[in-house]
């Protein structure tokens, strides 16, 4: 199926989900997440969720990130000119929305990619061989570009990943994993 129609369908059956099944699949992802056995390095890159389209809010894997490791920095995402930046946090932060709807850091300081050990990718949907649905624009495919080889992707979805997606091209950049709320992919 093409990116423009999973796109569609993603997003109105995460728009259908009450939030009370949000709730439970957060949990349930948290739970997952735990399961992996990862270890926490110091620099994970986040994102506020796009509330408007009832995404996954990665603030209880944060907490859980943080007890694993108590000097784990936050990383947020900040789109200038069409680039995604990353801008290093921490709780005296304030966040604005964007033009986006996206709460993005007011201040902070800039990380370079290469300086990233691990990145919550947002998405709507993922196929079996990593590849992600987004919302479009590119940002995050090119950003991954930019970041070093052994850089840790992991996508958090409501959903369990379709077979395949039709039109991936070259520019795509595949998660390591993805953690549902039954189980967690390794690519």
């Amino acid at each position: 199926m093409l990116k423009s129609d999973l796109r569609k369908i993603y997003k109105a059956q995460r728009l259908a989900l009450s939030m009370q099944e949000r709730n439970k699949y957060d949990d349930l992802l948290l739970i997952q997440f735990q399961q992996m056995h990862l270890q926490i390095p110091d620099y994970v890159m986040t994102y506020a969720s796009f509330e408007k389209y009832s995404e996954f809010d990665p603030g209880l894997i944060q907490d859980y990130c943080c007890f694993r490791n108590p000097a784990v920095s936050f990383i947020y995402p900040v789109v200038e000119d069409n680039i995604l930046q990353a801008v290093k946090t921490d709780a005296d932060t304030a966040f604005t929305e964007n033009e986006m709807g996206i709460d993005e850091p007011v201040d902070g300081i800039m990380i370079e990619p290469t300086a990233i050990d691990m990145i919550f990718v947002p998405l709507l949907i993922c196929d079996l061989s990593g590849y992600r649905v987004g919302y479009g624009k590119g940002f995050y495919d090119r950003f991954l570009k930019l970041c070093r080889k052994d850089v840790v992707t992991i996508g958090f979805s409501y959903f369990e990943p379709i077979q395949k997606i039709s039109d991936v091209y070259e520019g795509d950049v595949p998660l390591n994993y993805l953690v549902t709320p039954t189980q967690f992919y390794p690519f």
